[in-house]
């Protein structure tokens, strides 16, 4: 899975520098310096990681993380928020917005790293969250007075892409009942429709289910996860002739 990060300061050199710096831990970054783009990327990608600065125009870095936060992809993304207001109530805004951590300006390269280095395990744990496991169950979809039945593309402990007869739009809460094997009992409860990508697939965001159907979908998912996530970095090492 590609790690891509985001990066909004609505100053040039302060985005190429931290572009920089998260380039040489392999990272890919999105560096904008208009705040409004912002929100249309935050909104329709998913992120690995989030980099704002408190002190922009509307919306500013507190404003974006509280969007982030309130819904969509990126509710769960780790987020570092920047500031070069040097008091403690700074931070504390930050916190009281949904960042995950607080940086003060100036920082240097080693600041910088040393936090990034501290935000892996986040980092690693949404990446997890979000990887994607081909899968195809069958799976019935309830929307108001009508159901259908339909097939998963892939799964992730997330959401799922669902290919069937129906669609209905984004925005929309539907039921959900997921036949993961034929020796288990559904996982059932209600999902967001995220995206309709063709006349026959949505992708749904599985954020209502209880605790107990979320840990049947960890407990069977996880093993996929990690084994899809060997194979990937098995594709990454270097092919010795």
């Amino acid at each position: 899975m590609l790690r891509r990060a985001l990066v909004v300061d609505d100053e040039r050199g302060e985005c190429d520098f931290i572009q920089d710096v998260l380039a040489a831990t392999g990272q890919e970054a999105l560096a904008l310096t208009n705040t409004q783009d912002a929100t249309r990327y935050l909104r329709n990608e998913k992120f690995s990681l989030v980099l704002f600065d408190m002190g922009m125009p509307s919306p500013d870095g507190l404003e974006l993380t509280r969007r982030a936060r309130d819904s969509g992809l990126n509710q769960r993304t780790p987020i570092i928020v920047i500031s070069d207001d040097q008091s403690s109530a700074a931070a504390t805004r930050a916190f009281s917005a949904g960042a995950s951590f607080f940086l003060y300006k100036p920082f240097d390269k080693p600041r910088l790293l040393r936090l990034l280095h501290a935000s892996e395990g986040a980092i690693e744990h949404e990446r997890r969250r979000f990887r994607r496991v081909p899968l195809r169950s069958k799976v019935k979809l309830g929307f108001g007075a009508k159901e259908w039945l339909g097939e998963t593309i892939d799964v992730s402990l997330d959401g799922m892409q669902v290919k069937g007869a129906e669609t209905v739009a984004a925005g929309s809460i539907v039921s959900v009942s997921l036949l993961l094997s034929p020796s288990l009992r559904p996982i059932e409860g209600h999902g967001s429709v995220v995206r309709v990508l063709s006349d026959d697939r949505i992708g749904i965001q599985l954020n209502q289910l209880t605790l107990e159907e979320s840990a049947r979908l960890q407990e069977f998912l996880l093993p996929l996860i990690f084994r899809e996530g060997q194979r990937e970095q098995a594709l990454r090492l270097p092919q010795i002739a």
